[in-house]
């Protein structure tokens, strides 16, 4: 029991960690109204392990404390990640084609609001959900299956050798 415990705290760090760095490495497209968040891809490993959850929150909280974010982004950005995590995770027994999309959705309708009132963008909401949308279907849909298609085959040829 406690080496689950230790397994699933060390899972949810790494998830965390690599979130961070990829939004850091990727800081120009990470941030703003056109953004293509490519650690958002990660949101699809709550498919493979419930780890994934935590591990992205608290991924995306420190990205917008480390770049800079405003306290509504802070907030209500890793709310949106927490969001699409959780009902990504729900979904992990259906199709895999469904997996990208809460997040595409939580950030899609949460995330122009925070735009406008935390950073004062004066583009239209539906507009910036619409960029937002986009961005998220870059990073999740496309990068987001590329990774899942990849962690599936090698799922697969690791428990083919045991």
């Amino acid at each position: 029991m406690q080496n689950k415990k230790v397994a699933f705290m060390a899972q949810a760090a790494m998830i965390a960690a690599l979130y961070v760095v990829l939004t850091m490495v990727f800081a120009p497209f990470s941030f703003r109204e056109i953004q293509v968040r490519v650690s958002e891809a990660l949101t699809i490993l709550p498919a493979f392990t419930p780890a994934a959850v935590p591990g992205l929150f608290i991924g995306c909280l420190l990205a917008n404390l480390l770049g800079g974010a405003a306290v509504p982004d802070v907030i209500f950005g890793s709310l949106a990640t927490l969001i699409g995590a959780f009902f990504t995770w729900k979904l992990r027994n259906k199709h895999p084609f469904l997996a990208p999309v809460p997040p595409i959705l939580s950030n899609m309708l949460i995330i122009p609001f925070v735009l406008r009132y935390a950073y004062g963008v004066p583009m239209a909401i539906p507009l910036m959900m619409l960029t937002v949308g986009f961005g998220e279907v870059l990073s999740c849909g496309v990068l987001g299956m590329l990774l899942y298609y990849v962690l599936k085959k090698s799922q697969k040829q690791l428990f083919k050798q045991q």
